[in-house]
């Protein structure tokens, strides 16, 4: 009885169109805090899918990396075990080096170029390229232009980055524009980086001002140099097995709630960035805002490696957006 009940089951389904025709649950996994905006917009795109499909379509959020670092997370979602992540794009290199190139040194100038060649040139070129791995990339969101802090000294010039310790996350990109301007870098994983800073294993370390934030990074460290040198965001992801047992419907329902939420986020890292800086400030954290110059014009070596590891090909197509 119970094998003519499943094989009624699935043929339902096949007719249909989708074995997810009926409710399904989808986990959404990340990195980002609770009170970050990273996850008030995943809040968002959770509520709005479930409205948009009368609750037939249901995401549980898994903030924080509450199911494993973010590269397990990612892993996870390449294998279907978690249904979506919100990676950045230096963990999206692993499976697809063509996102390594988005997180070349001094690329963007502003988010509004940011924004408009990630959702357009790059997005065509990079999501068919994705699927290829096992992953349908629904959009973009934001994390934010990166920035150096350290307990040392203030930076005003790349000769007062020389020397520093800092740590990176492991990403080739961020590594090598720290590298590139003197310091020496350490890879920590991030739920380590608070001790480390505490008992003085690294000098610093970079990210964006949200991160700084709201992860109260100032506790920790006295010197802010807005140097904005790497820029990355994460980007909504689903595993494309998941994402192809879905109807027409549901997945453009994903698509566009995906896109509204990311727009959210974008806007609020945008406009609480400078109040979150000066926040740090109040709170006792010396700012600088270096001419950026300097620092850009000493990149050559660090794109190079860049190039090198993304593919001299990718980064020709990724330069040529730029223009």
């Amino acid at each position: 009885m119970l094998k003519k009940l499943l094989i009624t089951g699935a043929i339902s389904a096949l007719m249909s169109g989708t074995a997810f025709a009926q409710d399904v649950t989808l986990r959404l996994a990340h990195f980002a805090a609770e009170a970050h905006p990273g996850h008030i917009a995943a809040q968002a795109f959770a509520k709005a899918v479930s409205e948009r499909t009368d609750g037939a379509v249901a995401v549980e959020l898994f903030p924080a990396n509450q199911l494993g670092s973010p590269p397990e997370q990612l892993e996870q979602t390449v294998l279907g075990a978690i249904e979506m992540n919100l990676p950045t794009q230096g963990a999206l290199d692993k499976y697809e080096k063509a996102f390594g190139t988005v997180m070349t040194p001094f690329a963007f100038s502003s988010y509004e170029e940011a924004h408009a060649i990630l959702d357009g040139p790059f997005m065509d070129w990079a999501a068919p390229k994705l699927e290829e791995q096992g992953l349908v990339m629904l959009s973009n969101w934001e994390y934010g232009f990166r920035n150096i802090t350290n307990s040392v000294r203030l930076i005003n010039a790349p000769s007062d980055v020389e020397g520093l310790k800092l740590r990176t996350p492991s990403e080739l990109q961020i590594v090598a524009a720290m590298e590139g301007l003197g310091a020496a870098t350490t890879q920590i994983a991030f739920p380590e980086l608070p001790n480390a800073l505490n008992q003085g294993v690294v000098d610093g370390q970079e990210n964006p001002i949200g991160v700084i934030y709201h992860f109260k990074l100032n506790d920790f460290q006295t010197n802010l140099a807005v140097t904005r040198h790497v820029y990355n965001s994460m980007v909504h992801v689903i595993n494309k097995d998941v994402f192809d047992a879905l109807t027409p419907e549901q997945q453009t329902i994903l698509r566009e709630e995906s896109k509204r939420a990311g727009d959210m986020m974008r806007a609020a890292v945008i406009a609480q960035e400078e109040d979150e800086i000066a926040a740090l400030e109040a709170a006792g954290m010396a700012v600088t805002r270096p001419d950026l110059a300097p620092f850009a014009a000493l990149m050559g070596p660090a794109r190079a490696r860049v190039a090198e590891f993304s593919g001299q090909e990718n980064m020709d197509t990724f330069l040529s957006f730029l223009k």
